[in-house]
Order: structure tokens, then sequence, then C-alpha cells
């Protein structure tokens, strides 16, 4: 910021010549020049040839008391009438235009005054930048490394120095704020500070990120620019669908558009990082206890006036959701991040939660080694299981940082990547205010992990049968999020540990149990994706009159699949309200004794448990293979079920007998043909005893059923098989009504 060009000094180069010119001192002396004229005004001129000059005029100085009340009168009124005027020569005993120059007068003296103070504060800021800007230059000229003490890599800068330097960029956006305010009190522009600075020399190693001041230059990071994503290796885990809408956000954004987006993304990382872990202490008012006293729920005025920066206007028809949970896992804090920051391990901690995920961009990779400082753009997909609650697909900030020893802090905050891009899939009405989760070690390698979930949504998407789950926080809340952490951690915790001793003929060894594990994985995916209609497979949604509006079908092509059979597969789902606690259905659709009661293929005999993988503490944690108990066909099923605080899942999919030695010999089960169906219990949002098991409480349950039509030639679904579907899922529906008594 060079001071002959950049920014004059107001004190230097300010002129005011053409505001009736300086006045001669500080001690204004008060006079009028309009009264006691020999002969005429000031402005007269003599008419005789003896008389050729003008009169010279005379100044009347006022007494001391007409003063004292001049400057009483001006302190009550600086702009009199005409009628005030008049009053007041009268009671001063002075001419009209006296008191009308005097307050002219006294109207600029105060102008005058007022300028100089403004341009001695404007001098002070401007001398304090340059300083500063002096400082940056410096050490740009001569970057050292704070490791080896040698000089720095062009390029290396931390997110703490580009903070500083996103600081600077708001003083400067102040100052030209109180230049604003010194033009709209002087009337003309200041055009010294309106100038825009110049841009440094160009150094494609040393130059700035803060776009929004002018300055320009490539980030730090050394990844492409967030606007006009190409999705490479951040992407690898993904589903195509979403790698395909990622490369339709739209290019463009060039020169320094490129670094002020850079700029504002990390600047909002910041701040949302501020934001989360202001609102995850304990000791604050932002939280109060809900009316039932077991949850709590946000302040929304406390948090209107504490963090201003995301709040903005919310739109008709949207709600608030914010939650707030705790809980101890079994892992460390380093294991945690480094799950959070993968996208592929973090969908997959969460897969009954993230339908589909991929990285869009990485802005910083960490530092020393660690994800201390990472920040990447991702776009996600978030599902609950039900047909009746459209996917929150959003792309957004995950920024992690390190604020302590064995303290991380991962936060996400919704940012709109694609707002301009055209025939984009549409995302759902939902905004993702700051939320993440503050992890803190603990010993014998535990963690604690405080979680807080914040989002803005547009709740007439939302069936009325699940918008209390929805709203309560329980379907998209932190007590989710909490809840399938530890029950995954646990699944890992008992795969990595040895076989225990049991009495089962049947040892699996740990590379079986994890090809089992693998691919009931791959069939739970399947079947949610079936329920949810998410981009993670290309569904088509079949829109039949005689359908009823809590009912969805949906139908996709395998034929260019090389993982499954060519042909159309039918997705049939519903959500029901069921007043039978979530355990007790639970309890009743695991049980392999009790198949026959709902399951219209088993023939109406019990089924017998042939192999049993635990994944977690809970019995009902399991990974099983099934086999009918009173029949010599081939045929087998996989079965996957759990239950955690957020909901319960039984999920299975029929195998044959060359798929199941497939996977006893750790074979690649990639291409074993699946046809998942099952159930997903949910609280119902109403209910507080929805866990008990003695018959009382209530529950969601929803039903999903998929059904392979083959058609090699045509690749053509057909009326009938649509018919066929939907019945099967009705008279499923009601054989568990029947069976568990309800009426």
């Amino acid at each position: 910021m060079e001071g002959r060009s950049e920014m004059g000094l107001i004190g230097e180069s300010f002129d005011t010549s053409n505001l009736l010119g300086r006045l001669r001192d500080d001690d204004y002396e008060s006079r009028s020049e309009s009264d006691n004229f020999d002969g005429g005004s000031g402005d007269d001129q003599d008419v005789g040839d003896d008389q050729p000059q003008r009169k010279k005029k005379k100044y009347h100085r006022h007494t001391p008391q007409q003063i004292q009340d001049l400057e009483a009168f001006f302190k009550e009124c600086p702009h009199p009438d005409e009628k005030q005027r008049t009053d007041l020569s009268k009671r001063l005993g002075l001419e009209n235009k006296q008191v009308k120059f005097w307050f002219q007068n006294r109207r600029t003296q105060m102008k005058t005054q007022l300028e100089r103070h403004e341009n001695m504060v404007l001098k002070q800021e401007n001398d304090k930048l340059r300083a500063e800007n002096g400082v940056m230059k410096e050490a740009l000229a001569n970057p050292i490394c704070n490791n080896c003490g040698g000089p720095a890599i062009p390029g290396q800068i931390s997110l703490e120095e580009h903070q500083t330097r996103i600081e600077n960029a708001r003083l400067k956006d102040e100052l030209n704020r109180i230049c604003t305010l010194a033009n709209k009190f002087l009337g003309r522009s200041l055009s010294s500070l309106a100038t825009p600075m110049s841009l440094p020399p160009t150094n494609a190693g040393l130059e700035l990120a803060i776009g929004r001041n002018g300055i320009g230059g490539s980030s730090n990071f050394g990844m492409p620019l967030p606007i006009g994503f190409e999705v490479g290796d951040g992407g690898l885990g993904s589903s195509p669908a979403m790698q395909s809408m990622a490369a339709r956000v739209p290019v463009g954004m060039m020169g320094n558009e490129i670094h002020l987006e850079r700029s504002m993304l990390i600047d909002i990382a910041i701040n949302a990082m501020d934001e989360l872990v202001k609102m995850a202490r304990q000791d604050n008012p932002l939280w109060i206890k809900s009316s039932d006293g077991r949850n709590e729920v946000l302040n929304c005025e406390e948090y209107a006036g504490i963090f201003p920066t995301f709040v903005g206007t919310k739109p008709a028809g949207y709600v608030t959701e914010a939650t707030r949970a705790t809980g101890v896992v079994l892992a460390s804090s380093l294991g945690l991040v480094e799950t959070f920051m993968d996208v592929d391990r973090w969908s997959e901690m969460f897969s009954s939660m993230v339908a589909s995920a991929c990285t869009l961009d990485v802005l910083s990779s960490g530092t020393n080694g660690t994800r201390n400082g990472a920040l990447q753009v991702m776009l996600a997909e978030f599902q609950l299981l039900s047909p009746l609650v459209p996917t929150r697909q959003l792309s957004f900030l995950r920024f992690c940082k390190q604020h302590a020893e064995g303290v991380w802090v991962v936060v996400d905050v919704s940012v709109d990547i694609i707002r301009n891009a055209a025939n984009s899939h549409p995302l759902m009405s939902c905004k993702r205010l700051p939320s993440g989760c503050i992890i803190q070690d603990m010993t014998n390698g535990l963690s604690k992990i405080t979680w807080v979930e914040h989002s803005q949504y547009d709740e007439g998407v939302i069936h009325q049968l699940c918008r209390p789950l929805v709203s309560s926080g329980i379907g998209f809340g932190a007590q989710r999020w909490i809840a399938s952490l530890l029950r995954q951690c646990d699944c890992l915790a008992i795969l990595m540990s040895p076989p225990a001793p049991s009495d089962d003929p049947i040892v699996l060894s740990q590379s079986n149990r994890r090809s089992i594990m693998k691919l009931a994985q791959r069939m739970t995916e399947c079947f949610c994706s079936g329920i949810c209609a998410s981009s993670a497979r290309k569904w088509d949604v079949l829109h039949i009159g005689s359908l009823a509006d809590d009912m969805k079908i949906m139908a996709r092509k395998t034929v260019d699949d090389p993982n499954e059979a060519p042909g159309i597969v039918l997705s049939a789902s519903t959500s029901v309200w069921m007043p039978v606690s979530r355990q007790r259905v639970f309890d009743f659709l695991r049980n392999e004794q009790l198949r026959g009661e709902w399951d219209m293929l088993s023939k109406g005999g019990p089924m017998k448990e042939m192999l049993h993988v635990p994944k977690g503490q809970e019995h009902g944690n399991c990974v099983s293979i099934l086999h009918y108990a009173n029949n010599e066909s081939n045929m087998f099923y996989l079965q996957e079920s759990w239950t955690d605080a957020s909901g319960s899942m039984v999920v299975y999919s029929p195998i044959n007998m060359q798929s199941l030695n497939m996977m006893m010999n750790c074979g690649d089960s990639s291409f074993v043909a699946l046809r998942p169906s099952g159930f997903a219990i949910l609280p119902d949002g109403h209910s507080n005893n929805s866990d008990n098991n003695d018959g009382g409480g209530s529950c969601l349950l929803t039903v999903g059923l998929q059904m392979l039509q083959n058609d090699n030639q045509s690749a053509k679904f057909t009326m009938e098989s649509v018919q066929t579907v939907n019945s099967l899922l009705s008279c499923t529906i009601q054989k568990v009504k029947e069976a568990l008594g309800v009426s």
C-alpha cells in the first residue's frame, strides 16, 4: 500500500477552498458584514465621478451578551426560520441580516472544525494500516519456516496468518465505512479514500488470497477453485450420481473473483468454528430444557443476539431445528478426525444417515502432516429411512482444527456452491448452520464427543406423519449422529478383536467376518436407497394414480450394471404408525422362529439361524445367515439387524449357495446379486416411552420391498409387476399388525 498512490492522507490532501475559505485560527471571531454601511450595502457602488472607488465595509462586533444569547439559541436551533430570526433580532437589537449571517458563519465554523477532526482520525487510521502493511510486506519478502528456521516454501501460509490478513481487510473495510459517513456529512466525495488499492507485483508464490479488497493472487492451498470443481481424487468413493452432479458445477469465476470466493470460504469456516465452540459449551444461556425435561432446546432469541452472522432471513415456511448431545466412544480423537475428513470412511461410518457423499475441493489438507487446519468443500446427501421424508442434499464446508492437546473440532456449514448450475439436481430446501462435534481424548482409549446439529428446512416437503419426528430433532439431530457413531465404534471394536470361545462349530476368522459384513453393508445401503430415492442409485419414481400418498413405488434399470442381472428392479415402500413400542416391533421382526407370521415367501414356517456374526454388545446387533427350518432348498437369507437410540433396522436378501460359499472363502462379493427388503423402526416424535417392551409406546414402521423383473430384451416394467410388489407390501404390513395385535 504505497502512500503516494493508494490512499492520500486526508489531513494533507483535503482541500476546503470551496467551503467559504479556511478560518484564520481556531478563535472564531463573531462578526457581521451586513450592518451599518455608509450609504448602502457592501455591493453598492457610488455613481459620481468624484467617488470612483467602492466604499469600505464597516463591521459591527457583537457584544458578549449578544453572542451568549445567539450561542444559546444556536444550540437549540442551528437553522432558524424567518420568524425566529426576526424575533431574535428585535430582542437583541440587531438587524435581521446580521442575525442571518451570524448563523451562517456559525454553521460554517462548526462544519470546518468537525471536518478537521475527521481528517485527523482518518489520518491516524491510514498510518496504522500503512505500518501493518509494511510489516506484512517485510514478512512476505523474507518468509521463514517456523519449524526449521530456514526459508519457507512460497505459498505455505497458515490459516492463522490468513486470518490475520482477513482482519487487516476488515479494518480497511471499516476505514471505507468511516469515509462513507464523512462523505455524507461533507456533502461531496472523498476521492482520495475511494480510490482502490493498487495490486502488488505479480508473484505466484506470495500473492495474497484476500480478494474482497482488491488483492488478487493464488491461494496457498494449491487446489482448484471451489467454483467450477473438477472432481477427481476427492470423490473416489462417492457414487457416480454425486460425481456427475458435482461435474455440473459451473465454471467461469476468473481473476479476482477466484480469490474473493476463496477468502469468503475461509472466513465462513473460521466464523463457523468459533460459533460451534461457543454453542458446545455446557455453561451458556443458548440452551434451555424442553417441556418434557429430556432434551435441550435452542434459545433462538439468545442465539440471534450472539451469532448474527449465520442467522440471515429465514424464508417463509422454514423452521429451525437445533439439538445438542454428548457421548463417550471407544476411539481416539485422531482416529475420529481422520474418519471425518476422509469422505469414504465418513460415509461408511454413518451409512444409515449419509446416502452418498463426495469431496468437491480441498482448500487445505492440514499442516505438519496432521488434519489441523484442514478445509474442504463437500457434497453429501442425508437421509431418514422413510419415503415420506425427502433426502437433504447439501454442499458445505468442513473445517478441522486442533484447539488443544487431544482436543479437536470439526465443523460443517452450508455454502451455496451450485447456485448457478444449469439443470442441476434439485436440492431439498435446507440450510445447515454451523454444526459438528468437539472431540476430547480421555483415558483407556476413549473419547468424549459433543455434537451440535443446527439447520433450517422447509417443513412443507415433509409428510404430516413424519413432521413430529423431524421437528423433535430425532430424525436428523445430534442424538442420531451420536447413536450411530457409538454403534459403529462398538462394531469395529468387535470386528478387530479375536473370536471369543463359543460352542458354535463354525468359527469364523477375522477375514471371514469382514467379508460377510462388507456384503451386509452393501445390502443395507441398497435397501436404504430404495426407501429414500437417493442419488446413490438412479431411481425413477412411478406416479400411479391409484397409489396412496404415503406409498412410493420406484424403478431402475440394471442392464448397464455389470454387478447385477439385467432387467428392471421395482421398489415399493411406505411408513405407517404403530401403537407398539419400537423395541417390541424389533424383537418380533428379527426373531427367526416367528418369521412365518409375516414373511409372505417363507411358506408359513420358521427359519433357523445358521450363522451369527455379532456387531455389538446387544444380541440383536448382528449379521445372520438364515435358512428354512423344514426345507431342503438351497436358498438362504442374508440378514442384518441393529438397534440404537435413534432407531432400529432389519434388512434381508435371498442368496444362493454359491454366493454363500464365496463369502465363506473371502471371495469377491461385489458380484453377488442382492434384492434387499426389510424394515426400519423409528421413533414417532411423540411418545416418551417408545423404547419400552411392556406394550406401551408407539413408533413409525417403514417397510420396503425390492423385486427384479427379468426382461433381457426390452427392459420395461409392466403394471402387473407394480401390482404384485404393491400387494406384497400391503399384505406384509397387514400380517405384522395382526401378529402384534394392532387393529
